[in-house]
C-alpha cells in the first residue's frame, strides 16, 4: 500500500477506505481560485486524458433508493441504461442540493467511494480499457488515480455500459 500527494491535502473518507483496504492510489491536490471547473475543464488543465477521468453521479428511484454511476467526465449518463443495469424501472439524478445529506460529499467533490452510505454503484466499462482513471477524491480539487478494479472493490461497484 502507498499513496503520494503532490500537494498536503487532509485525508479523506475516500483516502481513509483506500488505504485501510491496502489499495494503492495517488493523490493530487489542486487550488481551484475560480472555484467548481467541470471535470472536462480540470482534466485538460493538469493533462490528463479525459477518458481517464471519471465523475461521479448520484441517481435515485422514487421508492427512496439511492444509486451511484460513474461515468467519464465527457460522457452523458445514459438514465435508461442506468435503471436497466439496476434493475429499476426510472432513475432520475439526485437534486444538487440534496447531494450533500445524502452522501456526505458536495457537488464538484463527490467521490464514488466513501459515502454516508454504500448504495449500489457502477462505473461504466470502459473504465477497464485502462491500467490507472482518476476519480474525485472527496474534496473539490482533490484527485485520485487508482486502478479501475480497486475502484471496484472499495466502491462495491460493478462494471456496465452506462453512457449514451
Amino acid at each position: 500500500m502507498s499513496s503520494k500527494s503532490k500537494h498536503k491535502t487532509v485525508k479523506t473518507n475516500a483516502m481513509r477506505i483506500l488505504e485501510e483496504e491496502g489499495i494503492n492510489y495517488e493523490s493530487s491536490a489542486h487550488d481551484l481560485k475560480d472555484g467548481f471547473t467541470s471535470g472536462s475543464d480540470l482534466a485538460r488543465m493538469f493533462g490528463q486524458v479525459p477518458e481517464q477521468v471519471f465523475k461521479t453521479l448520484v441517481l435515485f428511484e422514487r421508492r427512496g433508493e439511492y444509486f451511484v454511476c460513474v461515468i467519464p467526465v465527457d460522457e452523458t449518463l445514459d438514465l435508461k441504461k442506468a435503471a436497466a443495469h439496476f434493475g429499476v424501472k426510472k432513475l432520475e439524478m439526485l437534486p444538487m442540493k440534496e447531494l450533500l445529506g445524502v452522501t456526505g460529499y458536495v457537488h464538484g467533490g463527490c467521490s464514488p467511494i466513501g459515502m454516508k452510505k454504500k448504495f449500489p454503484a457502477a462505473v461504466d466499462e470502459t473504465a477497464a480499457l485502462f491500467d490507472e482513471i482518476y476519480v474525485s477524491g472527496g474534496q473539490i480539487g482533490l484527485q485520485i488515480k487508482l486502478n479501475p478494479d480497486d475502484l471496484l472493490s472499495a466502491a462495491g461497484a460493478e462494471y456496465a455500459d452506462l453512457t449514451a
